[in-house]
């Protein structure tokens, strides 16, 4: 007899409308409570959680409501030497960082205000010989740092500082014989890692390398009966899939492949009445994290009281609309 497939029942008394004003407050108010255990506990992700926030708030249309000055002397005391970002003030520059460091001072129209050539040089440091990342100076390799090098490059519209062709064919290394990709060349397909390959061959517009029918089904695939996304085969569902999977889908012209509507009902099940923001999944504790994913998932799902995002950046289409930057869709 097959096994059960891995799935969540959602509640009957589960939220069924957007609550989008609770979760920009629930934003607001967040980065107010430097004492709570919390946020105390989360320095190491400082400055992606304040890009996951700073979007929210723009999907939200409230971006306004932020500390401009604030946020970006803060960033400018993350800038090394070096030129790369770090998570929080004393730590290392990370890839990861830095590129949300980018993204949020771009949201801001602020990036006079650091050193942006340093910050080139140093992403194009980080290039290895078979055209792969390192994330920062300790030499880890993953398909992720692939994706947030060159689109930390198409922000600061320095793409041709590194080696466009060798980073594709790095990237199409990790692709796998189910037309997904992993983090390296032999890993096991994920949908994180989907977004980041399929995004950088957006960015260098070289998207004929993907099977799309075939990656399509794959990705498809990852929607169980509750409506739910998830990342790889035999894994619970998880709001932030509702971005990974279907800004991919989105790229390659397959979003219409899924049931729309049970996802949609799997997204507003995982948001908190009380508190605001969303889950993973419905009845867990909320966080930035899964709140922006959550918005976005909704705006790719034709929510219009969300402002529209770009599926490669995850940020306000307006913004990469008036940076210019060409991106490829099928």
């Amino acid at each position: 007899m097959a096994a059960p497939i891995k799935d969540i029942v959602i509640p009957d008394s589960a939220p069924t409308s957007l609550m989008l004003q609770k979760h920009a407050d629930y934003i607001a108010a967040y980065g107010n409570r430097k004492d709570d255990y919390e946020y105390i506990m989360t320095e190491f992700l400082r400055m992606n959680g304040m890009y996951w926030g700073l979007t929210a708030m723009a999907l939200a249309g409230q971006l306004d409501r932020m500390d401009k000055s604030e946020v970006v002397d803060f960033i400018h005391k993350c800038q090394h030497e070096s030129g790369g970002f770090s998570c929080s003030i004393g730590h290392d520059p990370h890839l990861l960082s830095t590129l949300s460091a980018v993204q949020i001072l771009t949201l801001f129209d602020a990036l006079d205000s650091v050193d942006t050539a340093a910050t080139v040089k140093w992403v194009k440091s980080l290039q290895q010989p078979d055209g792969s990342f390192f994330g920062d100076r300790w030499g880890e390799v993953d398909s992720r740092f692939s994706f947030v090098a060159v689109a930390c490059l198409a922000l600061l519209k320095s793409l041709d500082q590194v080696d466009v062709d060798k980073a594709v064919e790095f990237v199409l290394s990790c692709m796998n014989f189910d037309g997904a990709f992993g983090c390296r060349p032999g890993s096991e397909s994920h949908s994180g890692q989907v977004y980041c390959c399929v995004g950088l061959l957006s960015i260098t517009g070289r998207l004929h390398h993907v099977n799309a029918d075939q990656l399509g089904w794959w990705l498809c695939e990852r929607q169980l009966p509750s409506g739910g996304l998830n990342g790889r085969p035999e894994k619970l569902p998880d709001v932030c899939y509702s971005w990974w999977v279907l800004s991919s889908l989105k790229i390659i012209d397959r979003l219409h492949w899924i049931d729309k509507e049970k996802l949609v009902s799997f997204i507003l099940a995982c948001q908190d009445e009380e508190t605001g923001g969303f889950a993973d999944r419905p009845g867990d504790m909320v966080d930035p994290f899964h709140t922006v994913f959550g918005l976005a998932g909704l705006s790719l799902l034709g929510d219009t009281s969300v402002q529209p995002v770009n599926p490669v950046f995850c940020m306000p289409e307006a913004v990469i609309r008036k940076l210019n930057i060409q991106l490829q869709y099928l």
